[in-house]
C-alpha cells in the first residue's frame, strides 16, 4: 500500500498493489503527478458539476489475482470477444480466433515494444485520473488493423466487475492503418459486484482513410464508478463514429478528445443518457478541428428522473487554418421529476471565418397535450409517458448500426424502466 502526503491524490486509503503494465518511466512520471495533484474539486472548471468525493474516500484495492468466472458475456455469437475481470485479461472467455492480418491481444501478452511505451500522449499534468490509470493499469487490449484491411466481425471489449471495492485500471490501445475498416463494442457490465470503479482509457488512431466505429455500452449496477477516457487522433480522409448509451452506474464520467489532424475527416459522436434514482453522469466532448474541410456532428439526448442529475459539456474547436469546416452540436433532455437536473454547455471556439458551425441545448418536460392526445385514444397515462420518451430518445439509438447492441439496450430498458419501444 502506497502511503504519501496526506493533500495529494496520491493519499487515498487505496490498496495499489500488482504488477502494472506501462513502462517503468512513464509510471514514475504518474506517480510523481499524483504526488503533488489533489482530486478535482466543484472548484475545478472542467470537473464544476460532478463531484468525485465518493470515488477519493471508497476503500478500493486493486486485484492481484485473476477471478474465473463461467459463461458468455458477449452480445453475439459472431463476434471477436476480449474479456477482462477486475481490470485482469480472461484467457478462457476470449476468442482464440481472429483474422489474418489483424493483431490483437492483451496489452501483457504483447512483446512488440512499441506497446510498452504507448501512452505517451496521455496528458498527465493536472489529470488525477489519467495519472492513476497510467500508474497502475493492469491490462488492457490492443488491436492494429493492417492497411486495407475489412475487418468483419465486431471486436467486443467486455469489461466485468466483480465482489467489492475493486479497481480496475485499463488501457486500450486501437489502431487503424489506411483504408482499414473496423468496428468495436466496448461493454460494461457488473456479475455479483458492486461499489467498484472502473478507470479506462483508450488511445485511438486512425489512419488515412480508415473507418473505425465504437459503440460504448454502460450498464455496470447503480453502486459503481466509472471514468471512461477516449483519446482520438484522425488523419485525412478517415471516418470516426462512437456511440455512447449510459444505462447504469452511481457516478459516470465520459471524456471524449478528438483531434482532427487531417482533412476531409469525418467525426460523428452519439450519446443517450437514461438516468434515475441518485445516478450522476457527466459527458465532456472535445473536438478539435486543426484543418480545413472536416466535418463534425454531435449529438447527445438525456431522459432524467428521480434525483438523478446529467452534465454534458461539448466544445469545438476550430483553429485559424480550418477553414470551410461543418461542425455541428446538440444536446436535448426531458426532465420526468421536479428533482431532475441537467447542467448543459455546448461551446464554439472558431478562429477561422469561413466556417458553418452551431450548437444548441434544450431542456424541458413531456408535453402535457401530447400525453392527453395519446391517453384520448386508449393508453394509460404511464404507456403514454413511455411512448413520448421512448421515442425521443430512439433519435440516437437508430444511429447504431449493430443490431446486437441495440437489442440490448432495448432488453435494458425493459428491464429497468418498463418500456417497449418498437
Amino acid at each position: 500500500m502506497q502511503t504519501i502526503e496526506k493533500e495529494s491524490a496520491a493519499s487515498v486509503n487505496w490498496q495499489l498493489k500488482g504488477t502494472f503494465l506501462l513502462n517503468p518511466e512513464l509510471r514514475q512520471k504518474a506517480l510523481e503527478v499524483l504526488e503533488h495533484t489533489p482530486f478535482p474539486t466543484t472548484k475545478t472548471e472542467a470537473w464544476k458539476y460532478t463531484r468525485v468525493a465518493k470515488i477519493k474516500n471508497s476503500n478500493l484495492a486493486i486485484q492481484e489475482n485473476p477471478v474465473t468466472l463461467t459463461g458468455n458475456f458477449g452480445l453475439s455469437t459472431e463476434s471477436i470477444q476480449y474479456v477482462f475481470i477486475n481490470g485482469h485479461f480472461s484467457e478462457t472467455l476470449s476468442s482464440k480466433t481472429y483474422p489474418d492480418g489483424l493483431k490483437i491481444g492483451a496489452l501483457s501478452q504483447m512483446d512488440d515494444a512499441e506497446v510498452r511505451v504507448m501512452g505517451g500522449n496521455v496528458l498527465l499534468d493536472g489529470e488525477v485520473f489519467s495519472s492513476i490509470n497510467t500508474a497502475y493499469a493492469t491490462d488492457g487490449l490492443y488491436v492494429h488493423v493492417s492497411a486495407k484491411m475489412q475487418i468483419e466481425p465486431v471486436i467486443e471489449i467486455i469489461q466485468i466487475n466483480t465482489d467489492q471495492h475493486m479497481l480496475s485500471n485499463l488501457r486500450h490501445v486501437l489502431v487503424a492503418e489506411a483504408f482499414s475498416e473496423v468496428k468495436f463494442v466496448q461493454r460494461s457490465i457488473s456479475v455479483n459486484g458492486s461499489d467498484n470503479f472502473t478507470n479506462v482509457i483508450s488511445e485511438i488512431h486512425i489512419g488515412k482513410n480508415a473507418k473505425l466505429t465504437m459503440d460504448k455500452l454502460q450498464e455496470e449496477n447503480e453502486t459503481c464508478f466509472q471514468i471512461s477516457t477516449e483519446l482520438v487522433n484522425q488523419h485525412q480522409d478517415s471516418n470516426f463514429t462512437i456511440n455512447t448509451v449510459t444505462l447504469n452506474g452511481l457516478l459516470v464520467r465520459n471524456n471524449l478528445t478528438i483531434e482532427v489532424d487531417g482533412q476531409n475527416c469525418e467525426t460523428h459522436l452519439n450519446g443517450a443518457y437514461i438516468l434515475n434514482g441518485n445516478q450522476h453522469v457527466d459527458n465532456h466532448t472535445v473536438v478539435d478541428h486543426k484543418v480545413a474541410n472536416c466535418e463534425s456532428n454531435e449529438l447527445y439526448k438525456g431522459v432524467i428522473d428521480g434525483k438523478a442529475t446529467a452534465v454534458f459539456n461539448g466544445k469545438v474547436y476550430v483553429r485559424k487554418d480550418a477553414q470551410k469546416i461543418n461542425a455541428f452540436q446538440s444536446n436535448a433532455n426531458v426532465l420526468l421529476s421536479d428533482d431532475a437536473t441537467i447542467n448543459s454547455k455546448p461551446e464554439l471556439e472558431i478562429y477561422a471565418d469561413d466556417v458553418k458551425c452551431s450548437h444548441g441545448s434544450t431542456t424541458g418536460q413531456l408535453d402535457e397535450e401530447a400525453v392527453f392526445y395519446l391517453r384520448a385514444r386508449g393508453l394509460s397515462e404511464a404507456s403514454a409517458r413511455q411512448l413520448m420518451v421512448g421515442a425521443f430518445i430512439e433519435d440516437v439509438i437508430q444511429k447504431i448500426e449493430n443490431e446486437a447492441v441495440t437489442d440490448r439496450i432495448h432488453e435494458i430498458l425493459k428491464e429497468r424502466f418498463n418500456w417497449v419501444i418498437e
